[in-house]
């Protein structure tokens, strides 16, 4: 039994061992055709990690089982979703994603670069920003709710023509700055608790805090179905959750804060592959 204690409290209790409810060695295979990166060096800007893991190989045999197979994976009933409207036309432009981009296999390598910055707006934006940014700007359209159900929905139809692509996101340029400033954000201890992201997804990966089984915290596999909510949630709700869960104040979903975060974390998985919508605990 392995415990964290800080300023005389105990904040976490964690048993080691990755062999309880998941294969270490499991392969990801989707289709029985589409190969997925699980596991890989650790690309060269991590000082921490040698190999980096998707969180897939953490889950149990079942829950792995899902996602190898999307007749089985209740994330692609969203996936749906986001193609039906993918040929909606909308706003005062009256256009359609369609219209511009054909099929949604044009932007089979979108999601393994983002975030990234954008020179026109000069500025890092998210998938679901340029999404967003399509809407207004080319189609006329309201913006969509960050991780609202159209986004979850868009950015799973977009993971999901993107599966197998190796994550490959840029952290140097006019982008280095919002990347240093999510690195800072990984490793700050913060709430009540007094954990960073780092304690969990970095020093303790593999271990288990009561019945769940911490992974590197890696978000190439967003957005996620979770069986705990039965619906695709975003990579921002998921940082919610998890800074709210060391009792601190929490950022909001689309806030610079959780953007400069997601370039970060979205970094630590270089060379992982795209496999959303993915399927978790």
């Amino acid at each position: 039994m392995k415990t964290f204690v800080q300023g005389g409290v105990m904040a976490l209790a964690l048993t080691t061992g990755m062999q309880v409810g998941a294969d270490e060695a499991a392969n990801l295979v989707i289709n029985g055709e589409t190969e997925i990166t699980v596991r890989t060096e650790a690309p060269e800007h991590l000082d921490n990690l040698s190999k980096i893991y998707s969180g897939w190989i953490f889950r149990s045999d079942e829950t792995q089982a899902l996602q190898m197979d999307d007749f089985d994976n209740p994330g692609m009933i969203f996936v749906d979703q986001g193609r039906d409207a993918w040929a909606v036309a909308e706003g005062s432009e009256g256009k359609a994603c369609a219209d511009c981009h054909n099929e949604p296999e044009s932007l089979a390598d979108a999601r393994a670069t983002y975030p990234k910055w954008n020179d026109e707006a000069e500025e890092v934006r998210t998938l679901a920003m340029q999404i967003n940014g399509c809407r207004t700007e080319q189609m006329g359209a309201e913006a969509w709710k960050y991780d609202g159900s159209d986004m979850l929905n868009m950015e799973a139809l977009l993971s999901s023509v993107g599966r197998g692509t190796p994550i490959n996101v840029a952290i140097d340029g006019p982008a280095q700055s919002m990347w240093e400033q999510g690195r800072d954000l990984y490793y700050t201890r913060t709430g009540q608790l007094d954990l960073s992201c780092a304690n969990c997804h970095e020093d303790n990966y593999g271990n288990y805090i009561r019945a769940d089984h911490l992974s590197q915290g890696q978000i190439n596999g967003f957005p996620v179905y979770r069986l705990k909510n039965a619906k695709l949630n975003g990579a921002h709700s998921r940082f919610k959750g998890c800074v709210r869960d060391t009792r601190a104040e929490t950022y909001g979903v689309g806030s610079e804060e959780f953007i400069a975060l997601e370039l970060y974390v979205a970094s630590r998985g270089n060379g992982l592959s795209v496999e959303g919508p993915s399927v978790r605990n």
